[in-house]
């Protein structure tokens, strides 16, 4: 069968027994990064005096997951088969997804163990008392694309959480800035590592703080939803409504957080046919 096991996000406490279990009972793992995993495993063997030695490893990731697909069979889960990701649960914002389709469509048990998640701890931590949230993963770097997830994300009537590299993180910083300085930001780093920090406060004056920072870490954002005052506005009130095209764009956008050009474009395509 196949084990999907998460790994430590920082602290190598939070592995638990039943993962240990799993991982030393493996005659297959398939990995992200076999080099990433086999230095968790020598790491482990030396903190709890186990072995891990006489495993196969081999590498499942993105770029090749098509290719090792096609080459599995029934028989390849004969034997004890675990899927780890480089940190953390496998299938969320990582690679593995793909492997539990292929045993669903071949009926191949498989199992996941509860473990380490990134975007759970950051919602724990972040003292928003609402009970829904929404995972955004990365924002892409930047484009159109970008900023109409964006808007997407401020819109959101329940929280919002995204991951961000200490690369572009002052720019999501500013750019909440810019569309809400208002609005409530909560911020962790190195979750579970010895430089975990959180920080929680407005978009404009985390942005003041952040702007002479020197910013190093993994980091979770986590955004307070959009509070909204009285009966929410749906898009069926909105296209009804004999209103300008332009006005109407406008507003569908807001809501959508879809761009203004493209909803205009549809709109003038609707009045065409």
């Amino acid at each position: 069968m196949l084990c999907l096991v998460p790994t430590p996000i920082g602290n190598l406490e939070d592995i638990s027994k039943r993962s240990l279990k799993a991982l030393l009972e493996a005659e297959l793992i398939f990995c992200e990064d076999t080099r990433v995993t086999k230095k968790l495993l020598n790491l482990l063997a030396e903190k709890y005096e186990l072995d891990f030695s006489q495993k196969e490893f081999k590498s499942f990731h993105s770029h090749n997951e098509k290719e090792i697909l096609n080459s599995l069979t029934k028989d390849t889960f004969t034997k004890n088969v675990v899927y780890c990701s480089d940190a953390g649960m496998p299938c969320v914002s990582d690679p593995g997804a793909t492997l539990v389709d292929w045993c669903i469509k071949n009926e191949v048990p498989y199992d996941v163990i509860p473990g380490a998640n990134a975007v759970i701890t950051a919602f724990a931590m972040s003292g928003f008392t609402s009970t829904e949230f929404t995972f955004f993963g990365f924002l892409d770097h930047k484009g159109a694309s970008r900023a109409s997830k964006l808007d997407e994300v401020l819109n959101s009537s329940r929280v919002s959480i995204l991951y961000e590299s200490p690369h572009r993180l002052l720019k999501l910083i500013e750019e909440l800035n810019k569309k809400e300085p208002s609005r409530t930001i909560f911020l962790v780093k190195e979750i579970s590592k010895l430089h975990q920090k959180v920080y929680k406060d407005s978009a404009e004056n985390l942005y003041k703080e952040f702007v002479n920072l020197d910013i190093k870490g993994e980091w979770v954002v986590v955004i307070e939803p959009k509070i909204t005052v009285g009966l929410n506005l749906e898009l069926d009130d909105i296209l009804p409504l004999d209103i300008a095209p332009k006005i109407k764009a406008k507003l569908i956008a807001k809501l959508t957080g879809a761009t203004i050009k493209e909803v205009y474009q549809q709109l003038l395509d609707k009045m065409d046919k």
